[in-house]
């Protein structure tokens, strides 16, 4: 099921829209989600823990 739904995202070039954000900008991220406000996906930076 999961190798369908990478196929089908390469097939028909669906993309995601993310933001990198650093560990300590989360709190402020996970409320911006709680409001809808944001309109991607954050993506924590490992390099910042």
């Amino acid at each position: 099921m999961f190798q369908e739904l990478i196929n089908f995202a390469a097939e028909n070039k669906v993309l995601l829209k993310i933001k990198m954000i650093a560990v300590g900008h989360v709190p402020v991220a996970y409320e911006r989600e709680s409001n809808n406000v944001v309109k991607y996906r954050f993506v924590i930076e490992i390099e910042t823990l």
